[in-house]
């Protein structure tokens, strides 16, 4: 039977080195990779609805159902993929699926040109990129360990959560740009490409990671790897406290945000084209939480800095719904900067302990199961929060909505979290009984 247990040491700390673009060639190569690649899935965002809209004519259910396909796959293949990912290695995986979403997003304009696009193929290239990032990401996650040693990882993970969102905040407003200019199937090719740079910079990593043979004393089949990796989660304080977390913080944020834009131009009465822009705006707390993630860690010691990122700064959320016109737009932006600083800044944090707690045959799995669950509620969000809209109103249901955020925030407080300083520094034990 198989058990897991923490180290006592809470001395996980964070030593500020020389930039890791400067110095670590492979580095560079993947966060030039992830940049690139984030970018083009913002693009994609806005392209793939506008291309239903006004090439196929689509309904709103239609419309909707286009983002509702890309999280599917987490649904359905979520759980297995971390024990695949753990048998392979990381940086294959993340090749094959950038190529596969190249040239999944390439099928598009030239069955526009030849008149053969139709909603099914959309729905499709939808549901299948999905797949591949369900893929990519759980390689990426796991693979950056190998890549870079254990004092770099929280400058690491920072520069590649502030690069992500800067380059969905530059995608947004951008996207729509190139969709007025080129049209919205052209637009698409900004896409491609960046997936083309994404295979290029990750085949050139010279580096290579090691695959961690399977245990010989007993079979190993999918089935128990994936109950290995729920089990770990399930029993280990930590790992669970940060699970539940992702999830209903997840709940809450697809939530309110599902009906933002509805609220924006009820309340702020801005005009659609402006609509981008005050969103991305807000979403440059992102790159300001990963720009102070590791310093506030060092200052307040870990554990205390998440639970100022994720609770403290997502209160601020509650601001939103007193949005108004003119001046009372700075509700939104001051809210909803918090909230993106708070949990870009949190994730830096997680996703650096996660890397030296976890050990590497198992970080693949660890990852999966925690995100299918984080990332299974986020259409029941969206659905939450639209049904609240029609049942009470669209301003009692982003305040309700809202308020869920930071209440979310309350299963770090009511965890290990508030007891120490700092995350701990050991990595999981695993202790297998005959």
């Amino acid at each position: 039977m198989k058990t897991a247990t923490a180290t006592t040491d809470t001395s996980w700390a964070i030593t500020p080195r020389r930039s890791l673009l400067r110095r670590h060639r492979d580095f560079r190569l993947l966060f030039a990779g992830e940049v690139a690649g984030k970018y083009g899935s913002s693009v994609t965002g806005l392209a793939l609805p506008l291309i239903a809209v006004t090439r196929l004519h689509a309904s709103a259910f239609e419309v909707a159902a286009l983002p509702a396909a890309t999280w599917l796959p987490w649904l359905l293949i979520g759980l297995p993929v971390g024990a695949w990912v753990d048998r392979l290695r990381r940086r294959t995986v993340m090749l094959a699926s950038a190529a596969a979403s190249l040239l999944l997003y390439l099928t598009v304009p030239p069955a526009a040109v030849l008149g053969l696009l139709s909603y099914p193929q959309l729905l499709l290239v939808a549901l299948c990129a999905g797949t591949s990032t369900v893929f990519f990401q759980t390689a990426y996650t796991a693979y950056l360990p190998s890549l870079v040693a254990e004092p770099d990882r929280a400058e690491g993970n920072a520069k590649l959560q502030g690069s992500a969102s800067a380059a969905q905040i530059v995608g947004l407003g951008t996207g729509g740009a190139l969709a007025q200019v080129f049209g919205p199937v052209n637009s698409l090719l900004a896409n491609t490409a960046t997936f083309l740079v994404s295979l290029l910079c990750t085949g050139s990593i010279r580096q290579r990671e090691a695959v961690t043979a399977p245990d010989d004393r007993k079979p190993v089949t999918l089935l128990s790897e994936v109950g290995e990796g729920l089990r770990v989660i399930v029993r280990d304080s930590w790992l669970r406290c940060f699970m539940i977390y992702g999830a209903l913080g997840n709940l809450a944020l697809t939530a309110y945000q599902s009906i933002q834009v509805v609220f924006l131009l009820g309340r702020a009465q801005l005009p659609e084209s402006a609509l981008g822009t005050l969103i991305g705006a807000a979403s440059i707390g992102g790159i300001l939480g990963a720009l102070v993630a590791r310093r506030v860690g060092a200052a307040l010691g870990t554990a205390r800095a998440m639970l100022f990122f994720l609770i403290g700064l997502p209160g601020l959320v509650l601001l939103i719904p007193l949005t108004g016109p003119g001046a009372g737009m700075l509700c939104y932006l001051i809210g909803g900067a918090a909230v993106s600083a708070g949990v870009v800044a949190g994730n830096v944090l997680r996703a650096t302990f996660t890397q030296s707690y976890v050990p590497a045959e198992l970080l693949g799995r660890i990852t999966a199961s925690s995100s299918f669950l984080a990332y299974s509620l986020m259409p029941l969000g969206a659905l939450l929060g639209g049904a609240l809209a029609d049942w009470l109103g669209v301003l009692p249901a982003m305040w309700l909505t809202c308020a869920a955020l930071p209440l979310a925030g309350l299963t770090l407080w009511f965890s290990p979290l508030r007891r120490y300083r700092d995350l701990p520094a050991g990595s999981l034990v695993r202790a297998v009984a005959a």
